[in-house]
């Protein structure tokens, strides 16, 4: 099985935007191994333009790279453009037009990510309901 080199965190590098939850270009070129950073990603896109719509991945804004970089200390890269996110569904697409010898493996382990990520959403909204009706019942 993969293992994440250093002390990197998939959940680490999940953020939320435009109500979405993504990834970095630059954090999946890492996870990826791509030996050209970013610019293998989007390449990789750029070949495969058909099979990222727009709910896929985007390009951030300069708001949206600003609000990240006083949010996250790891989004806190210089870069000479905007980068790109990719959504779940935008993961497992760039999965398969991939070409490093890790990405398959890496891929299966952010998709569990992303469900347990979203198992945990799931089970605090249900909690805060429960806290909520009895707030409610204690106060009538």
């Amino acid at each position: 099985m993969y293992e994440l080199k250093e002390d990197l965190s998939i959940e680490d590098m999940i953020y939320e935007i435009r109500g979405k939850q993504v990834m970095l270009d630059c954090d999946l070129a890492k996870l990826y191994e791509c030996k050209n950073g970013t610019k293998e990603i989007n390449q990789a896109v750029k070949n495969n333009t058909d099979k990222f719509p727009n709910d896929f991945y985007f390009r951030l804004s300069e708001v949206e790279l600003k609000y990240l970089r006083s949010k996250n200390l790891t989004a806190n890269r210089k870069s000479r453009s905007l980068p790109y996110v990719f959504t779940e569904q935008g993961i497992a697409m760039l999965a398969t037009v991939s070409h490093t010898p890790v990405a398959a493996e890496v891929s299966v382990n952010i998709m569990r990510t992303f469900v347990k990520m979203r198992k945990i959403i799931s089970s605090n909204l249900i909690e805060q309901k429960y806290i909520n009706e009895l707030v409610i019942k204690d106060n009538e």
